[in-house]
Order: C-alpha cells, then sequence, then structure tokens
C-alpha cells in the first residue's frame, strides 16, 4: 500500500493514545493469523536503551561488527570489558506493559507468531511461547573456536575471578547489556577464553556484518506466508533483517500497522501508522 492511501500517522497526548488504541483494535479485528515483528521500542520501558532517535538515526556509535570482533584483539578485549559491566543491569531488566499485552494478545490465537529482534529474552519471560529471537539472545555465549556453549550467567563469574581487582569508574548504561566505560579500565580488563580450548568467546547473538540463521529466518518466512495481517512494534526497520519481512508482506499484498516512536523504513508500506508509546497503546489494547 503506498503512502497516499495509508492512514494518518497518530501524534500527541492522551488523547490521541486512547485514539490509537481505538484504531489499533479496529484494524485488526478483521484479521485471524497476525504476524508480529517487534524490536528495541518494546524494552525502553524495562530500562534496555534502544539504538536509534525519532528520525532513525543512530543515537551513539554503531555496534561492533562481526568482523572486528573476530579480528581485532583490542575489539574483542573492550567488548568484553563493557559487557563485564552492562551484563547486571541488563538482567535486572523486567517485562513491562508491552511484553505481557503480547502474552495475552497470543493467548486469544490470533497471533500466528512473535518475531522479535530484541535479545533479551523479556518477551518469553512475560508469557509469550510462539517466539522467534531473529538476532538470538545475550544469556548463551558460544566459542567460535570449538563450539561449547555456556550461559552468559557462567561467563560472568569467570569474568569475575579473572579481574578481581578491576573496576570501571563512571561507567553509563548502552543498548543490550553494553556500557560506556573509560579507556583506561579497558585496557586493564582480561576478557575470557573458553574454557574447553582457549578460544575466543561470543554471545550468541547475530552481530552487524553476520545473517540471522537460516532456520530462524525460515520459520519467520513460513508464519508470514501463513498470516493475513502484520504488526511491526517499536522497530524503525533500519535493519534489513527486520525490514524484509515487511516487504515480503508487502508484495504479498498483506496489511500492515506500524506502532513506533518516530519514522520507519516501512512507513510508505504501512496501511496504519500510529506514532505513539508503544507500552501505552498495547497495553490497553490486549491486557
Amino acid at each position: 500500500m503506498n503512502a497516499s492511501f495509508a492512514e494518518p500517522a497518530d501524534v500527541g497526548g492522551p488523547d490521541v493514545e486512547s485514539a490509537s488504541v481505538n484504531r489499533l483494535r479496529d484494524w485488526l479485528a478483521p484479521f485471524r493469523r497476525v504476524f508480529v515483528l517487534t524490536g528495541a521500542g518494546c524494552s525502553t520501558d524495562s530500562g534496555i536503551p534502544d539504538y536509534r532517535d525519532a528520525d532513525g538515526a543512530w543515537k551513539r556509535k554503531p555496534p561492533v561488527t562481526y568482523q572486528s570482533f573476530t579480528g581485532d584483539p583490542a575489539v574483542y578485549q573492550r567488548y568484553w570489558a563493557r559487557s563485564a559491566i552492562g551484563w547486571p543491569r541488563f538482567v535486572q531488566a523486567a517485562p513491562n506493559r508491552a511484553h505481557f499485552a503480547f502474552a495475552a494478545w497470543e493467548s486469544t490465537g490470533t497471533q500466528s507468531l512473535l518475531v522479535t529482534q530484541n535479545v533479551d529474552g523479556l518477551h518469553q519471560r512475560a508469557g509469550s511461547r510462539a517466539v522467534v529471537d531473529l538476532h538470538g539472545s545475550l544469556d548463551a555465549v558460544v566459542c567460535l573456536d570449538c563450539g561449547l556453549r555456556e550461559a552468559r550467567s557462567t561467563v560472568q563469574e569467570t569474568i569475575a575471578a579473572a579481574n578481581a581487582d578491576w573496576e570501571a569508574a563512571h561507567a553509563a548504561t548502552a543498548p543490550d547489556g553494553d556500557a560506556d566505560i573509560d579507556d583506561d579500565a579497558v585496557a586493564r580488563f582480561v576478557p575470557p577464553r573458553c574454557p574447553a580450548c582457549a578460544g575466543p568467546l561470543k554471545p550468541d547473538v547475530v552481530f552487524f556484518g553476520e545473517n540471522v540463521p537460516r532456520a530462524r529466518y525460515e520459520q519467520a518466512r513460513d508464519a508470514l506466508q501463513a498470516s493475513d495481517a502484520m504488526l511491526v512494534a517499536g522497530s524503525s526497520l533500519m535493519v534489513y533483517s527486520g525490514f524484509r519481512f515487511a516487504r515480503m508482506a508487502h508484495e504479498a499484498g498483506l496489511p500492515i500497522a506500524i506502532l513506533n516512536r518516530g519514522r520507519t523504513r516501512a512507513d510508505d508500506l504501512a496501511a496504519l501508522k500510529l506514532d505513539t508509546d508503544v507500552g501505552t497503546t498495547l497495553h490497553a489494547a490486549f491486557a
């Protein structure tokens, strides 16, 4: 659907949010199998910062790439130093109204699949079961040499033991278990290695420069093909791995609704665009 035929976006305060709830309910009412794609905007109310501003531009430096993480020891050291500080804060995050709303909606049987670009596991903790973690999950770590998998909590214990006297001052919380720390602290940090082969460890998430595992993509694609509409919530869709599902839905003639603060890459494909608070709207619509 072209932008000229899309319903206008809602922007504003409580009255507009109430109108958004009604418009979302009315839009979803005819559909029986809705494919859902969520992004960072669903987790910001849980205290996990997002990456992009209302225009879809980076708020900070882009995340580390797979190529630099695996090819540059200094990047590897910096990533794990920042993660050592960011992880404890990350795991304290709890599901918010958006996550609980999706779980409540799933129980009605009209949600075909929830595909999330987030790596925080909060949808599952809120009770959602039909979930694909498109970009993986931070709660697991894999060795890039031998393939050993460990819980991230176990790796954190290893990090603490190897850096007993280490600390980083003025750490600020960053997206997805990251933290901004001073370069001096990074230089003194001992990064973790695989306990089985001493190989490099990587969180089991898709870095920039990596491909989404094919099985995840195919599961999401098949669910989309079996759906009759698509809802995007809390994502700017600036990353192609998420945007491609909106493009596929559009090419298949499936109506698309977008609930997101600010513009998205698929605004001109949407039948309905609601520029309003994600958690408030979803909670009122489904919970």
